[in-house]
């Protein structure tokens, strides 16, 4: 089965280019036309050289597939400003991928899993249960489609962002988002600086200490929905394998290894954890921590009963964290009517 072009490095495009004889120069114009301007049809590419172009006529379709994933469907917000994607990908597996708009500016969000393993009780992902991870191309390909959407309403420059909160956990599939990061990030290609690429996690640990200690440049979230060990763990299953005061601690050490902020979301559900209390034991929580805290009032899935935090509740939690002198975010709730919302991606037919 050929190798998707999209799963290999720049390093690993020339070593191709060794093995088949065709100079490493040419690398350059292949990762500019595949990463750049988005040409799907690199057997269209007229501006290649004769020696790039032949290889591109032996070897795309044998060796290597240069096709995007299928789009099965497309869902766009009724303001016009969220589109969620369901995409096809070679084995028939579907994942989803949204894009988001904000004056001047689009995020990506993109799915690093087929499903999720982590069970959390109120997203939708985690309730469909785990399928598979993605391979690096698979996860390039998402941004490289919502670069391609952007070109198609003149907006070619517009991807400015990209969190990692799709479907799936992607510290449980840490090399392949690492790898397809590496090429997202190249300044060759897509050229997307890594402070803006936030990496979301639900709290693996392990993840955490491996981001520190190898001084990933990405920013951090980490998913906390709970400020003592039994709030946590009844919303979080995760929480049974890594503690919260383990988590924390990595957090700590994350901070001091690396000097960034971390990122805390908290999925506000009425009755459960969105009391002033609890608020006040979030503040001692990160007593300390360079810390951010988003605060996303529950958006609605099919299999949870909870519902969203009033405003009231909402302003309230905000006003605790503030007065402790945190910094603290109300998300903006986007998508909601097509499913498009933080915890609401499912790979099923969309629209």
């Amino acid at each position: 089965m050929a190798r998707a072009i999209y799963d290999l490095s720049f390093t690993e495009i020339e070593a191709v280019f060794a093995s088949t004889g065709v100079r490493g120069a040419h690398a350059r114009a292949l990762w500019r036309a595949v990463h750049r301007e988005g040409i799907e049809d690199l057997r269209k590419c007229t501006e290649f050289s004769p020696p790039l172009r032949r290889w591109v006529e032996e070897a795309v379709g044998r060796d290597v597939s240069g096709e995007l994933p299928d789009v099965e469907s497309e869902s766009v917000s009724s303001d016009g400003l969220t589109r969620k994607h369901l995409l096809r990908l070679a084995d028939g597996q579907t994942i989803e991928s949204v894009l988001m708009g904000y004056p001047g500016r689009y995020t990506a969000c993109v799915s690093t899993q087929a499903g999720c393993a982590m069970g959390c009780v109120f997203c939708a992902t985690g309730q469909m249960g785990f399928a598979r991870h993605l391979g690096v191309g698979e996860i390039v390909a998402q941004v490289l489609h919502c670069r391609r959407v952007l070109r198609a309403v003149g907006e070619p420059e517009g991807l400015r962002n990209l969190v990692l909160m799709g479907m799936g956990e992607p510290l449980h599939n840490y090399d392949a988002v690492m790898g397809a990061l590496e090429i997202i990030t190249d300044r060759r290609g897509i050229n997307m600086g890594p402070a803006r690429i936030t990496i979301s996690t639900v709290g693996l640990v392990d993840g955490i200490l491996r981001l520190a200690d190898e001084k990933r440049p990405y920013g951090l979230a980490v998913s906390l929905h709970g400020a003592t060990e039994a709030e946590r763990a009844a919303l979080v299953p995760v929480s049974r394998r890594w503690p919260l005061a383990e988590l924390m601690e990595a957090c700590r050490v994350y901070g001091r290894t690396t000097g960034r902020r971390i990122f805390f979301e908290w999925t506000l559900i009425a009755g459960r954890n969105d009391s002033a209390q609890t608020a006040e034991r979030l503040a001692e929580l990160l007593r300390g921590m360079d810390a951010h805290i988003n605060l996303i009032p529950l958006n609605p899935t099919g299999s949870y009963e909870g519902i969203a935090a009033t405003g009231e509740s909402v302003r309230s939690f905000q006003r605790v964290l503030r007065e402790a002198g945190y910094p603290v975010t109300i998300r903006q709730r986007r998508g909601i009517d097509v499913a498009a919302g933080c915890g609401q991606l499912r790979a099923g037919r969309s629209g």
